[in-house]
């Protein structure tokens, strides 16, 4: 059997590096994909990775990374998209600058390169799209509205687009992490804090304290990689896969309270 593979954007750190990791362990043929190709120029000592710069923000370094993955490997299995960061703070202070950016990455970089991948996986009658969301894409915390529109926007683009794709035999997937011990708090964020309100103060301390309390409970990427890794090969037609503490319960708990049931929970879970 012909060895499969795999595209991976943000492949640089986080999740996408323990993706890549983990499909190279497995025998898959691994494109690891990033902006910034020495920003993880490890990865290319692994069985069977190569390293390619995209942009998901670029249409035209998105397609030439296509065009050269499939040259280097005569094709594309499985396309994982994971590049993305969050954008955090008080919303007020948040100007439309950093919402474009916000949006330009997690949502319109990821359907360019869906878009891209339809159009590889159609003309060879199958394929894969893994899409990284969140837990967040399903349910809020405060202080992250625009990244919650971002993932929410990704939940709904996906849960439409896997309509029209399963008569080409492309299938979709929606992967959603719960805490995950990346840099998701550091490089992989933007956090803006309040400057001309201070009365926003108080909720503020109140959210971080909490924040930095529950992260303590974060696991480690390598177990979202694995439910990448399988959701990858799964011949199912299962959309959404929820991973890591707490996801599987909040998104439960989710759907079967109340609106009001729900947001009071997590404003005790918070102090505020």
């Amino acid at each position: 059997m012909a060895t499969k593979t795999v595209l991976i954007t943000g492949s640089n750190s986080g999740i996408g590096k323990a993706a890549a990791i983990l499909f190279s362990q497995r025998g898959w043929n691994v494109a690891a994909t990033m902006r910034n190709v020495d920003a993880a120029a490890d990865l290319k000592n692994l069985n069977g990775v190569r390293l390619y710069r995209l942009d998901v923000t670029d249409q035209a370094s998105v397609t030439e990374a296509f065009r050269d993955v499939t040259r280097d490997f005569g094709g594309i299995d499985v396309v994982v998209n994971n590049a993305g960061y969050g954008l955090a703070g008080v919303f007020e202070e948040i100007s439309d600058e950093a919402l474009q950016r916000q949006f330009a990455t997690n949502v319109l970089g990821l359907m360019r390169v869906t878009r891209e991948a339809i159009t590889y996986m159609r003309t060879r009658g199958a394929g894969t799209i893994v899409q990284i969301s969140s837990m967040g894409g399903r349910m809020t915390f405060p202080l992250y509205a625009p990244y919650h529109a971002t993932k929410w926007a990704v939940e709904g683009f996906s849960e439409s687009l896997h309509y029209e794709l399963k008569d080409l035999n492309i299938r979709l997937k929606l992967i959603e992490p719960g805490l995950i011990k990346t840099d998701f708090a550091g490089r992989s964020a933007e956090m803006v804090l309040p400057t001309k309100a201070s009365v926003y103060d108080p909720f503020v301390k109140k959210f971080s304290a909490a924040a930095a309390k529950a992260l303590k409970d974060a696991v480690d990427p390598g177990v979202v990689a694995r439910v990448i890794v399988d959701a990858s090969s799964d011949n199912s037609n299962k959309l959404r896969y929820p991973v890591g503490n707490p996801a599987p319960v909040l998104l439960r708990l989710r759907k079967v309270l109340s609106d009001n049931a729900f947001f009071g929970m997590i404003r005790k879970a918070y102090g505020i």
